[in-house]
């Protein structure tokens, strides 16, 4: 159970970082059977779990990030390739 919850903090560690991701993204990058060692992670502090998002019924939601490095003298949004 150790080894299997490891393997899996080190896959969303590479996969994503410490920003927020669902379920079904361990999915496409493969993972299988993973509930018991992401319960376990969660149990143990390592990974947070957050309700999803809701919105009203009816409504639009959009989402849009940028990365945006930080200079000295200026900031420059360097996601838009």
């Amino acid at each position: 159970k150790l080894s299997k919850s490891k393997e899996l903090l080190n896959v969303i560690t590479q996969n994503f970082g410490t920003l927020a991701f669902c379920r079904r993204w361990l999915d496409r990058v493969g993972q299988t059977k993973y509930l018991m060692g992401l319960k376990d992670l969660c149990d143990k502090g390592l990974v947070d779990a957050y309700p999803p998002l809701c919105d009203v019924k009816g409504s639009y939601t959009a989402q849009w990030e940028h990365t945006i490095l930080l200079r000295p003298t200026c900031k420059e949004v360097v996601s838009r390739g």
